[in-house]
């Protein structure tokens, strides 16, 4: 008897630890629908900190719902998901040709399929396996839907890696010894997701075009940013130790080598301690800091202010903020808990006193991302209550917000850069940057960047030599930000006497197209379009038949099958222009021209239709195309944005009719939110003798800010 009831107690036990350590079948499981094309499914019990539940996202459901019904492509019972030891384990099915893109900024790679990766808040370290700057928990899927795993924690990632012995398509078997198909990575009919954590929210979005799915899930996270204009003019960071004397100088080298300038960004030198900060001017070196900016905004200069979120014991903060920080420290700075008000009211009347009263139009947010070994460990504690690694997660996040909101009161736009990002920040007016400088990598991010929600500039800083500093200058001019950051060696855009010429003629060419560049941005906002996205996010980037022109997926021609390959070095710049970088050392490049005709943005000259084509531009030209029917606005070559109104060139492409809804507003306030903007459509019709005629429609009591006149210049030949 006494073995019995010993084997009763123990096979209770053994119940009662499944019971605690594995969901019930009778959880939530259905799809909650929250707008067309866009679903939740809630599992076990989500936490109440979450990557979305700090940032106060209002999700443009109107613009969602504009976009009409869109079914999901997968079957809710396709997505298994279950809580065992207290993680929530998420999977979803991944077909044979299936691919996937998206799941945090990464730089070498667009295509995750075969990749193992923990997405994790961090510098990046060279290799894509997940820590990155902006470790976005999204993925699009070339069936046409994807999904955001709504969780602030490290989430384990296995992209088409993992076999199930339960697999509906499970690889063959093969002998190694034997079997020259045998592979160490067999075939994987799966996307696994491990979240540490008791449950998990999940958000389905889906779509005609997996564009239209990246738009879903940008409008839900409130739309895109719109800069104010100044913002997408050029920026120059000054050396570390600048005083206001020397940035003055500089200023005036800058209009005298008639180099465009729109920023100009103070590094850590200009507050009286930094790393840790106080946010408080040095008077050796700006004495009057008020006088300064005022200087620069005289001239139709911004400033620009770097900080890190950790205070120095030698400012006025430090006493405030320390009930309000972390147990740990970086830097011997103490780490304020944003998540608090306290903490953003006191910030919030420090930044007003010292820069917004003087005018200081934004900040650079640094190391607010990693390293380990610097930055608070996972066993830190904060006041909120709030987990340090959930902290890590959302931290340059929520410096996003704040910073925002404080502008958002003054009604005035800002616009600046920051090293960490997350789900939700889209709406806020920030670029990622960081201190890893692969020119071919920054490239694949700045592809990357257009299927997770943020942005990327990759900033010029240094070069080996003209060829690359001219390459590098390219490619900064055709990206959100156009930045020379020169706080270690004091680089000028003219370092390079040999490539003067190109480097000015390539900056100039970025301020012709502020018009074309804003309205993409408002397209970003409006929309949840891309200003700037990866070439599979482009209509007519598939294969076909190159006889026929119908798509065939079949077709073996030289097309089909560099589309087989991953392409990282091409993407589309705003509604209709491709761009093609070239890289130190190159001298020719092959570029992938989609389905229809496409036209040499320069001359005007055809270029191709569904192929690949082989250019050789020289070192003064980044290959640039346009596609049939494509309209492109431009200013005068400026180096300043005044504010005043301009004439503009509206160049058409092709031998298509063209259609384009140019943007204006203010450039500065929030005024646009309350319908203070202005659509202006322009057409160009082309009838049968092949006569162009184009037309301007200004709404009737409509009013424009940018534009004085409109002539047409039409390019095809």
């Amino acid at each position: 008897m006494k073995n019995y009831r010993i084997c009763i107690y123990y096979l209770f036990a053994i119940a009662l630890f499944f019971s605690c350590n594995k969901t019930a079948e009778n959880q939530p499981k259905e799809l909650e629908k929250l707008a067309p094309g866009v679903w939740m499914l809630k599992y076990g019990t989500p936490e109440k900190i979450d990557l979305l539940s700090e940032l106060g996202i209002n999700p443009k459901f109107d613009a969602i719902k504009a976009m009409g019904e869109a079914e999901l492509p997968i079957d809710r019972s396709e997505i298994k998901i279950e809580v065992i030891d207290g993680k929530t384990y998420l999977r979803f099915p991944l077909d044979e040709n299936e691919k996937i893109w998206g799941l945090g900024l990464n730089f070498k790679t667009v295509e995750q399929r075969g990749r193992v990766m923990q997405l994790h808040v961090d510098h990046y370290g060279g290799r894509d396996n997940g820590r990155t700057h902006a470790p976005v928990p999204f993925f699009v899927s070339s069936k046409g839907y994807g999904a955001l795993i709504n969780s602030a924690r490290y989430i384990d990632v296995w992209v088409g890696t993992g076999v199930r012995k339960d697999s509906q398509n499970p690889p063959v078997a093969r002998d190694r010894n034997t079997d020259k198909e045998w592979s160490s990575q067999p075939y994987s009919d799966n996307l696994e997701f491990l979240i540490p954590a008791e449950g998990v929210e999940v958000i389905l979005f889906s779509g005609s075009s997996t564009l239209d799915v990246v738009r879903r899930y940008n409008l839900y996270n409130g739309g895109g940013c719109l800069p104010p204009k100044w913002g997408l003019g050029f920026w120059h960071r000054v050396p570390t130790l600048y005083t206001d004397r020397d940035i003055l100088n500089e200023v005036a080298e800058f209009e005298k080598q008639k180099f465009p300038l729109s920023v100009v960004g103070l590094e850590p030198g200009w507050m009286t301690r930094s790393y840790p900060c106080t946010y408080e001017w040095d008077s050796t070196r700006f004495p009057n800091p008020a006088q300064l900016v005022k200087q620069l905004a005289d001239n139709h200069i911004k400033t620009n202010l770097w900080i890190n979120p950790y205070i120095s014991p030698d400012g006025e903060l430090y006493k405030k903020l320390l009930p309000y920080s972390g147990s740990h420290t970086v830097w011997c700075g103490i780490v304020p808990d944003y998540t608090m008000t306290e903490v953003q009211q006191i910030l919030k009347e420090h930044f007003i006193k010292h820069q917004l009263s003087i005018g200081v139009s934004g900040y650079k947010m640094d190391e607010n991302d990693g390293y380990d070994q610097w930055l608070w460990p996972d066993v830190a504690t904060f006041p909120s209550g709030v987990p340090a690694e959930s902290m890590r997660q959302l931290y340059g996040s929520i410096m996003q917000k704040f910073t925002t909101d404080m502008y958002r009161k003054e009604n005035l736009r800002t616009f600046g850069l920051v090293r960490s990002a997350n789900a939700g920040t889209s709406s806020f007016p920030y670029v990622l940057y960081n201190d890893y400088y692969e020119h071919r990598d920054f490239i694949t991010a700045l592809i990357n960047s257009s299927f997770i929600g943020v942005l990327w500039t990759p900033e010029v800083r240094a070069s080996k030599s003209s060829e690359e500093w001219v390459r590098r200058m390219q490619t900064v001019c055709f990206s959100p930000l156009a930045m020379l950051n020169a706080w270690a060696d004091g680089t000028k855009p003219w370092s390079f006497p040999d490539v003067a010429k190109e480097v000015n003629e390539i900056a100039l060419l970025r301020m012709q197209l502020i018009p074309y560049l804003y309205t993409a941005f408002a397209d970003y906002t409006f929309l949840g379009t891309p200003p700037i996205r990866a070439m599979n996010l482009e209509e007519g980037y598939t294969a076909y038949d190159a006889i026929s022109q119908k798509a065939f997926d079949g077709t073996d021609n030289p097309y089909n099958t560099a589309l087989k390959k991953e392409v990282k070095d091409q993407f589309m710049f705003g509604e209709y222009l491709l761009v093609a970088p070239l890289f130190a050392g190159e001298k020719t490049r092959q570029v992938i021209l989609p389905q229809g005709r496409w036209y040499d943005f320069y001359t005007g000259e055809f270029a191709g239709q569904g192929e690949v084509i082989s250019v050789s531009p020289g070192i003064g030209r980044i290959p640039v195309y346009v596609k049939d029917g494509g309209i492109v606005p431009m200013f005068p070559p400026i180096t300043k944005i005044t504010g005043e109104k301009l004439p503009v060139e509206i160049r058409h492409y092709g031998v298509k009719n063209g259609t384009y809804n140019l943007y204006d507003d203010d450039g500065e306030t929030y005024n646009y939110e309350k319908g203070e903007y202005t659509r202006i459509k322009i057409d160009v019709t082309i009838d049968k003798d092949q006569k162009k005629t184009g037309k301007v429609d200004l709404p009737e009591g409509s009013q424009t800010w940018s534009f004085s006149e409109f002539s047409f210049k039409y390019m095809a030949k």
